[in-house]
């Protein structure tokens, strides 16, 4: 049996699930505070993979340890509306999170995007099959990207600054998943992960668009997140694991040390 195939098999139960991975002038922290702050997005911004979810938030696993409330509960702001939610789209975050936001909104956070092209999908085809379906899977997610998806972020961005027309509103990137030549020794190959990385930068690149014509703050993670990607021997993101929804998500310290820093700068 080769190591893929071994990897894939061992592999399977835990990745079945992981496909449910949610212009104002800038302001400063303190008045951002001032005006309460309002967390939406998807997994990456409720903490999936960080673990000590709050009990009240049932499948959308909002952690103690996700960037919106280490944020929150450094800076005391007025209000805090912890919204996001794993799974979310840019349709699911505009239909279901944008109730909590208001004309005295100061600051907004918020990632998404990564589920509308179906990453959790691509990362479950890379792991499970052959190099040619990863690749394959890669490309059809990227075209989706690059095609599809800036008309959802357009409309998302318009109805948060429809909704809180004051707010200062950062939105957060992906990190990149693979340090190449790194120290894994099974699993992907090296032309898949550097696929699966590049695929990356072309998501942030259209998120960071999307936000500079929406006349909000794009904040990279990508920068935090290098020397701590998989394959790096000091991961902040967590690979195949249990439970199962974990899997590709940031861990707690790329909560604290990743995702943090880059809202801390921007907000």
């Amino acid at each position: 049996m080769s190591v893929r195939r071994f990897w894939a098999s061992a592999s399977t139960l835990v990745l079945a699930a992981v496909a449910a991975l949610g212009v104002a002038q800038p302001a400063s922290a303190s008045s951002a505070a001032a005006g309460g702050y309002v967390a939406l997005g998807d997994s990456y911004s409720s903490g999936v993979g960080a673990g000590s979810y709050l009990s009240d938030s049932g499948d959308c696993r909002r952690s103690t340890n996700a960037y919106p409330y280490l944020w929150a509960a450094a800076n005391s702001p007025s209000s805090f509306a912890f919204v996001a939610c794993s799974g979310a789209t840019t349709s699911s975050v505009a239909g279901g999170q944008l109730g909590a936001l208001s004309s005295s909104t100061g600051l907004v956070s918020v990632t998404a995007g990564g589920n509308d092209v179906g990453f959790a999908d691509v990362m479950q085809d890379c792991v499970l099959s052959g190099e040619a379906t990863c690749l394959s899977s890669v490309s059809s997610a990227v075209s989706q990207m690059q095609n599809s998806l800036p008309s959802g972020l357009s409309s998302l961005y318009g109805s948060i600054r429809s909704r809180a027309p004051q707010a200062h509103v950062v939105v957060l990137g992906y990190p990149r998943f693979y340090q190449l030549s790194g120290s894994c020794v099974a699993g992907l190959s090296e032309k898949e992960r550097a696929a699966i990385n590049n695929a990356s930068d072309v998501l942030n690149g259209v998120i960071a668009n999307q936000a500079a014509d929406a006349g909000f703050t794009f904040s990279s993670v990508v920068d935090e997140f290098t020397g701590h990607e998989l394959c790096s021997g000091a991961a902040w993101l967590n690979s195949v694991t249990l439970p199962v929804y974990n899997s590709y998500h940031p861990k707690a310290a790329g909560q604290s040390g990743g995702y943090l820093p880059a809202f801390r700068s921007a907000a």
